[in-house]
């Protein structure tokens, strides 16, 4: 299958060397010539492992032994056989993304990648080390590091922002063990460090290095293509539930920062699967929000740090991806990509707008509004959430009261509460002193939902990555790694 980038149609790839490569040479973000035709039905039959079998090998023909992939990445290292679990809270479902090796949603993706990459490597014969460069907002680097950690043939150096991350995101990351990894601290925030990420690749074109260059971000195919499961895996739930008919549309609604995980979704409908609308849930950084609601996006604006950190982004890289699927036009996206990197900002065509908003829907939580939501939901339905879901419920209660839409609704859970303890204790009316892993302990002593068995483990550890350099630093960090 061949795939191009986002921003010219010029240079082909196939898949397993887009996988490889990561990002295009031209900055943007590869996708496939052509979205391939898919029996969703029979996709829906099976475990969730034959699902991901199904939808990787339709969208990375040129990655072999898919199946045999799949099992490796999975089998015994997430807490339930189906991976992501739904479970209804209300009126709404949950689908529970955080039952994996780092409790957060990226451990779907990022247990996966490091078995598609090396799959690829040895599929187009390279033989020199690849280096995977990742930026993080809190969740990707954690989940990337456990998913790369000691694996032959691959370094991963992960960045993330100084003071910008939770104290239990940020010892996950230090404490990492391997000797093939590298963690590092960037005076900054998010988009700093993404920026830094995609300069660095820049940089690099055309050196001569003892690495190759790849990323484990979600600008990468092979981190997005293995999110599309769940969409599946959710509505197979829903289905064995009686909640739905075969046929049915299903909303969605997505807490997300870098449009990642709600284009996943939407590639899920391209294969077929009745996704309704897909309900883009923000915290307030609301950027994504005034953009589907008024087709100017516009990072010109400060980046609030909030008790959702995951999503404290103004540049959403995979909202590129979504631009070339609904216009086609890779001459537009490039000029938008352009304008957004020189000017700050840009505004989309009127119809490309109308086609956007015809599938997608968007609103925002802030802090205060998420804390309402996490104490409400746990009073009312027993169910203990994280900021980020709360965003995500928060977002599905204002669309159907604002459109009247009644079909069933799931909301993406995409961290374990216990990741964000001070913010969940605080809505739940508990005591919230001392570090975060006493609020962990009295957490769980006043709900009685157990803590994760790998944050449990996180006190005491030794800290192994304590760096911290300037963003203008980043390349040379890299370069004497």
């Amino acid at each position: 299958m061949l795939y191009h980038s986002t921003r010219s149609e010029k240079a082909s790839v196939d898949s397993a060397q887009a996988v490889l490569e990561g990002l295009a040479p031209d900055g943007g973000l590869y996708m496939p010539a052509e979205i391939p035709s898919f029996d969703w039905q029979n996709c829906l039959n099976g475990s969730s492992l034959d699902m991901s079998e199904k939808i990787l090998s339709a969208l990375l023909p040129d990655i072999p032994h898919m199946e045999q992939l799949v099992h490796r990445a999975y089998t015994g290292k997430f807490e339930t056989e189906t991976l992501t679990p739904t479970v209804p809270a209300g009126d709404f479902h949950i689908l529970e993304l955080f039952r994996g090796p780092t409790s957060a949603f990226k451990d779907v993706a990022l247990s996966m990648l490091p078995q598609l990459l090396t799959a690829a490597k040895k599929a187009k014969g390279v033989q020199e080390d690849i280096l995977i460069l990742t930026a993080t907002s809190g969740d990707t680097g954690k989940a990337a590091l456990e998913g790369f950690h000691d694996v032959e043939g691959v370094r991963i150096c992960v960045f993330y922002p100084y003071g910008g991350v939770s104290q239990v995101q940020r010892a996950q990351m230090v404490t990492q063990e391997g000797g093939n990894v590298a963690v590092c601290a960037v005076y900054g925030n998010f988009d700093d460090a993404q920026t830094g990420v995609k300069n660095i690749f820049a940089a690099c074109q055309g050196r001569e290095l003892p690495f190759r260059l790849s990323s484990a971000n979600s600008i990468n195919i092979g981190r997005l293509a293995p999110q599309i499961m769940y969409y599946f895996r959710a509505y197979r739930d829903l289905l064995d539930g009686g909640k739905i008919r075969l046929g049915d549309p299903v909303n969605f609604s997505v807490p997300t920062g870098n449009f990642g995980d709600i284009l996943a979704g939407y590639l899920a409908k391209q294969l077929g699967l009745p996704v309704g609308t897909l309900i883009c849930a923000s915290n307030a950084n609301n950027v994504l929000t005034d953009f589907i609601h008024t087709g100017t996006y516009n990072r010109m604006r400060p980046l609030l740090k909030t008790t959702s950190p995951s999503m404290d982004i103004l540049v959403s890289s995979n909202l590129e991806r979504l631009l070339y699927l609904l216009s086609g036009d890779t001459e537009l996206v490039a000029g938008l990509m352009n304008r957004l990197n020189k000017e700050g900002a840009y505004t989309i065509p009127d119809a490309l707008l109308a086609q956007i908003q015809k599938e997608f829907w968007a609103a925002y939580c802030d802090d205060s509004r998420a804390q309402e939501v996490m104490g409400r939901v746990y009073r009312e339905f027993g169910y203990l959430c994280d900021p980020h879901t709360a965003s995500g419920w928060a977002a599905a209660e204002d669309y159907v009261a604002q459109t009247g839409d009644r079909r069933p609704m799931v909301v993406l859970s995409t961290a374990s509460p216990y990741k964000f303890p001070v913010a969940v204790l605080t809505a739940i009316g508990g005591d919230t002193s001392g570090s975060e892993f006493d609020q962990m302990a009295r957490l769980s002593a006043i709900t009685g939902v157990p803590i994760p068995k790998n944050l449990a483990g996180l006190q005491g550890k030794p800290e192994r990555h304590t760096g911290v350099i300037e963003k203008d630093a980043m390349l040379d960090y890299v370069l004497h790694l």
